[in-house]
């Protein structure tokens, strides 16, 4: 029984989980979406909403010359291996989510894989939902009406064409 046993396995050993959730944590960092199973997903969720909260509080109370945000940096690098992840993490990540006071990360089900069948999540930072802003806007360009600035000049301009066409017509019928 698996009482007060928290965490998925994920049918890897401790390193090759490890290293898995890093690979995804910094593509979560890099991309702010990716697209993996649920289970992954959740396990992710975990370890990289840890990461935000230490490089948040690291960038809100930077004292002692950032000796605290040294520190922090060196407890993120330590699990992620990557300066660019960590460089984004402080610098960009940090302080737009200074006032959130959690749930940085949203999962989001999309049904079944096709090949295998396996649960499919996608992952995003909540802040940073690009994806949906996108489409939003897409959404209010096609809701708003198309309007035809030249309408009332085009009008103007084709009346007295049509008349001077009418003219000569007639006059060719007499």
């Amino acid at each position: 029984m698996r009482h007060l046993r928290s965490g998925r396995k994920l049918k890897r050993t401790a390193s090759h989980r490890k290293a898995t959730l890093s690979a995804l944590s910094i593509a979560l960092i890099k991309h702010k979406r990716i697209r993996t199973t649920t289970a992954k997903a959740k396990e992710t969720r975990m370890v990289v909403e840890k990461l935000i909260t230490r490089a948040k509080n690291a960038v809100g109370r930077e004292t002692d010359g950032g000796a605290k945000d040294v520190h922090a940096r060196r407890e993120v690098f330590a699990f992620l291996r990557d300066r660019q992840a960590v460089v984004e993490l402080f610098k960009e990540i940090a302080p737009k989510v200074a006032t959130r006071a959690g749930g940085y990360t949203r999962v989001v089900k999309l049904g079944r894989r096709q090949g295998d069948g396996a649960e499919v999540a996608v992952i995003e930072l909540v802040d940073f939902n690009t994806g949906q802003d996108k489409a939003a806007s897409k959404a209010t360009k096609k809701a708003q009406p198309r309007r035809r600035k030249t309408a009332p000049k085009a009008a103007a301009a084709t009346a007295p064409a049509a008349a001077a066409e009418e003219t000569p017509a007639t006059d060719a019928k007499s």
